[in-house]
């Protein structure tokens, strides 16, 4: 039978009853009290109101009957509490707490649970701060994840016939073949995840899953629950289980893009999952093996990180298996017709005739030192298309143009980049000066993307959304 007042729960003592009665009385919160069953043994004439339910009406009712969303059955069935949650109701955000009741043997007898907060307007800072940073992380992943889990490129799409390009992909076969930890170095821009995928793809876990994260693009305070998942209760708000990226890539490759952003505390899990091969959800209290192939990127140097004391040395040796420097585009000119081609051939898909290049706008590219390497090309080639009349061949005053100001030949004060003052949409020019001002920040700050990131006054996430439309 179900309880007519909370002070017949067992456990708790007549003083204790009385000032929680009073308390919730005095600030008019709503408070509601569950048995064993999570039953309704008690309810105050506030929550009722709020509701607009009749106490007679709910008393030994499931509460999950007349509260839907209440959590108060998980806090009856795992004897924790809950000390802060927002509880939707019909148009409104609760901010209630739940606590157990327990008898004199340690066993949960019930649960009462109150709400501090029927407007959310006094958290109003702490909640713009969370939603800040759920939205972090959901453009972190919309530009990170990729239905299926696969890969999209072979050892064909890393375009080059220069020595060092062929020299990379001879690298990148061998690396293939041993099932051992890579890391992968070079600039911004190299190609470095064409590569991680191509070595996937070329490898005996070519079937099972390729995972990729970007270490500097999720939200520092995030990265534990992204790498290793969160199990059900361990923090307010996770109600499900939810797999981490090691669990995702299990028996495939794992993909670690910018593993020198990563903070050195998670350092010392990361190599910890690499040394044991297994791995502790958050709040789980249990470890999960998992056989993951890493393969680590960064445009940083790591050894010299590792020298000042910034990413840890044993982790750079776990990781430091099999190296593959990727040059830079400046090193192997000789590549630049050829990744025209394979660029102007994308870029023009479904048109036809294609997109050429005159050798005069070949030499123009030449003697730009390419700090955003094959990225900034596309990007300048994607310029130079709106400056041409009729899309059909590129010249050498559409690339002089669609190249940065202050690399190679400048506009004279006042001038136009356009032929003829021509006028573009508002949009396009936005675009192409968002595009100039990342690249400028990039080679700024030497191909560190946090700094550029800070440079440019946004977040990583946000720089990262940007340059995956830029070489989209």
């Amino acid at each position: 039978m179900p309880c007519d007042r909370p002070e017949e729960l067992s456990g708790l003592t007549r003083e204790m009853v009385d000032a929680l009665i009073a308390m919730f009385e005095k600030a008019r919160a709503g408070a509601v009290a569950v048995d064993r069953e999570a039953r309704i043994s008690w309810i105050n004439e506030s929550y009722c109101r709020l509701l607009g339910v009749a106490e007679a009406d709910v008393l030994g009712r499931p509460v999950t009957q007349v509260i839907p969303r209440s959590r108060m059955p998980e806090v009856v069935e795992s004897g924790d509490p809950l000390l802060l949650d927002i509880m939707e109701h019909d148009d409104q955000h609760l901010v209630v707490t739940r606590l157990p009741w327990f008898d004199d043997n340690g066993q949960v007898t019930g649960a009462i649970a109150c709400i501090l907060y029927d407007d959310l307007q006094p958290l109003t800072p702490l909640v713009a701060r969370y939603r800040r940073l759920h939205q972090d992380l959901q453009a972190a992943r919309k530009s990170l994840t990729r239905p299926g889990r696969t890969t999209r490129y072979r050892l064909a799409d890393f375009i080059g016939a220069s020595p060092q390009a062929l020299d990379v992909k001879r690298k990148a076969r061998l690396a293939a073949a041993r099932d051992l930890p890579v890391l992968l170095q070079g600039e911004t821009g190299t190609g470095k995840e064409i590569l991680a995928q191509a070595i996937h793809a070329e490898s005996g876990r070519a079937d099972r899953p390729f995972v990729a994260v970007n270490v500097a693009a999720i939200p520092e305070s995030l990265l534990e629950a992204e790498f290793f998942g969160v199990a059900a209760g361990a923090f307010t708000g996770a109600h499900r289980s939810r797999e981490g990226r090691f669990q995702l890539a299990n028996g495939g490759t794992l993909f670690l893009d910018e593993v020198g952003d990563m903070p050195l505390p998670l350092q010392a899990k990361l190599l910890r999952v690499l040394q044991e091969g297994e791995v502790e959800p958050l709040g789980s209290g249990q470890v999960r093996p998992v056989d993951v192939r890493v393969i680590a990127a960064t445009s940083r140097d790591l050894a010299a990180l590792a020298a000042r004391g910034e990413f840890r040395l044993d982790l750079y040796y776990r990781l430091n298996v099999v190296e593959i420097a990727l040059p830079a585009l400046r090193e192997r000119p000789g590549d630049l017709g050829i990744l025209c081609e394979s660029l102007l051939a994308e870029l023009s898909a479904g048109r036809s005739p294609g997109i050429g290049i005159t050798e005069a706008a070949l030499q123009r590219l030449a003697r730009h030192d390419w700090p955003g390497n094959v990225r900034e090309l596309k990007n300048v080639l994607q310029r130079a298309l709106t400056l041409i009349d009729t899309p059909a061949v590129i010249d050498e005053p559409a690339i002089a143009q669609a190249l940065p100001a202050g690399n190679g030949e400048a506009l004279a004060p006042g001038a136009s980049a356009l032929p003829g003052g021509l006028v573009q949409p508002l949009a396009e020019v936005v675009r192409l000066a968002e595009a100039e001002a990342i690249n400028a920040a990039l080679e700024a700050t030497g191909g560190n993307r946090t700094r550029a990131a800070s440079l440019l006054g946004i977040s990583r996430s946000a720089l990262y959304e940007k340059l995956g439309r830029m070489s989209g």
